[in-house]
């Protein structure tokens, strides 16, 4: 019987990156297809069914940043960002195009490996508790947790990052309770929120603007002070 192997994508400038992450990789039981910009990336992409994409935010042509904002429009694939420049800025940009994790150059190997499996490992995993329930439906709104994405009234599909999409499944579990930063962090990442890390906070921004929230005067996803954040809706969960 023949196993497909989860499928990766990295597009990176680099060609003794490419080749190192290829080999090393593709020891780690990944079927690897590598290119070295966005023009070959979207030819890829268009041939070919990946689980993930493993974007430089550097590149000849269309950067990074732009490739991944474009490809977060019309599809919920894990992008992990790679980048040379380590700033604070640069990894909330990355986060807010839709990326789902950020790595600085230069970085090991076995870290990569280990960011690839969270990422794909939280993509999969459904909770015990929720295993019956397929759909969460809040105001005009519907979570499928199977597709995982977004639907409005009309059935028009907003696709999701693997973060906005735990995140949001997380709050409506919890809907009307003031769930913290920690818990949030947890949910999409299975660990703790660091003292200055804004990842929730830049999530909750990209989930806002899903629901077509004024950050200003959020109606659905509000802000509690010194709390966390907070559904502000009745949820019914569908099978």
């Amino acid at each position: 019987m023949t196993v497909d192997l989860p499928r990766l994508l990295v597009v990176d400038d680099d060609p003794d990156l490419r080749d190192l992450l290829r080999d090393y990789l593709g020891k780690q039981g990944f079927a690897v297809d590598v290119v070295g910009d966005g023009q070959a990336m979207h030819q890829a992409i268009a041939a070919q069914n990946y689980n993930m994409l493993i974007l430089d935010l550097m590149l000849p042509g269309e950067d990074g940043l732009t490739l991944c904002r474009n490809l977060r429009e019309r599809s919920c694939m894990p992008i992990l960002m790679l980048t040379a420049r380590g700033d604070e800025l640069d990894r909330i940009i990355g986060l807010e195009m839709g990326a789902d994790d950020y790595l600085t150059k230069p970085f090991s190997p076995r870290e990569l490996l280990a960011r690839i499996k969270s990422i794909l490992r939280r993509v999969s995993d459904q909770p015990a508790n929720t295993a019956s329930v397929r759909r969460l439906r809040f105001a005009g709104w519907t979570l499928d947790l199977n597709a995982q994405h977004l639907l409005d009234e009309a059935g028009v599909v907003t696709p999701l990052s693997g973060g906005e999409f735990k995140l949001l499944q997380a709050l409506a579990e919890n809907a009307n309770a003031v769930m913290s930063r920690d818990q949030l962090m947890e949910a999409m990442n299975g660990k703790e929120a660091g003292p200055f890390d804004r990842t929730v906070d830049v999530m909750i921004g990209r989930v806002r603007r899903r629901l077509g929230e004024d950050a200003r005067e959020p109606m659905l996803l509000k802000t509690i002070r010194s709390g966390g954040y907070m559904l502000a809706c009745e949820v019914d969960a569908l099978r």
